[in-house]
């Protein structure tokens, strides 16, 4: 059973899928370990039907967030029961960062997410911007319009992906943010001050976003720490991405209201 299951593991991680392993660190069947792969194959038991149910309703859960940690069951499972102590690892692939807009901030916000593990892709449908020297961390850049790129990539994208949107045109704009609500990706921000975003807000609602979707779009995009810089501007984006991810206060501009930056900045 071990060889078995350390094959799928390590086959998983070498080909970039996300795989979770279970195994009983305390209590009856210490040792015993379950696998769920990337298309939800199981392999493995941690001792009974029950058990396994429950754990991997967990270790769903935690891959998809992309978490690692212990967690208590009773002998089939039961909740708020601590007889047994499993350690529920995730193997996932890098969280995705897609970034719309081929502008000064941009290469900062690579350099940025980039430190944090983020495979970043960097997307502008002016091809003379959106080129390989320009943005020479970017794992891929992409010369096309944002709507098209999600139609490819979106259905990947998940909570611990992040699309930030730095343009300030309409016609740009628009279309990324109503691709990404399509998709369950985890962040959407977006550049751009109190009056361009109620401009911009004007036409979303005329492409039809509602009341709930506006609730996922972080705009003015970053966290309120008075960043002026393309880099102290990138700082704060990943500080609210992290932030809302981890489910901390955020001190995001959204939640702000006046200047963005004080007179005296």
């Amino acid at each position: 059973m071990g060889e078995s299951i350390f094959d799928v593991l390590r086959e998983a991680i070498d080909n970039g899928n996300p795989v979770a392993l279970a195994t009983v660190i305390e209590g009856e069947g210490a040792g015993n370990k379950l696998i769920l792969g990337p298309t939800d194959q199981v392999h493995g038991t941690l001792g009974n039907e029950s058990l396994d149910r429950v754990v991997l309703r967990d270790m769903s859960g935690e891959l998809e967030a992309g978490r690692t940690g212990t967690r208590h069951y009773g002998l089939n499972g039961e909740a708020r029961e601590e007889a047994l102590t499993v350690f529920i690892e995730s193997f996932a692939p890098p969280p995705q960062m897609l970034i719309f807009g081929a502008v000064d901030f941009t290469a900062a916000l690579v350099r940025v997410a980039k430190v944090l593990g983020y495979h970043v892709t960097v997307c502008d449908a002016r091809a003379v911007f959106a080129t390989t020297k320009r943005f020479p961390l970017a794992d891929v850049v992409e010369a096309q319009w944002p709507d098209k790129l999600l139609d490819s990539v979106g259905s990947t994208l998940g909570i611990r992906d992040a699309v930030c949107v730095l343009t300030h045109d309409n016609k740009f704009d628009v279309p990324a943010i109503t691709a990404s609500l399509k998709t369950d990706v985890g962040y959407i921000g977006v550049m751009g001050s109190r009056k361009t975003h109620e401009n911009r807000s004007n036409r979303l609602r005329e492409a039809g976003v509602n009341d709930e979707d506006f609730l996922r779009i972080m705009s003015p995009i970053g966290s309120d720490i008075g960043a002026r810089t393309p880099e102290e501007t990138a700082i704060s984006i990943c500080a609210e991405i992290i932030a809302l991810r981890t489910g901390r206060e955020a001190h995001s501009l959204k939640q702000g209201a006046g200047p963005i930056h004080k007179a005296n900045d």
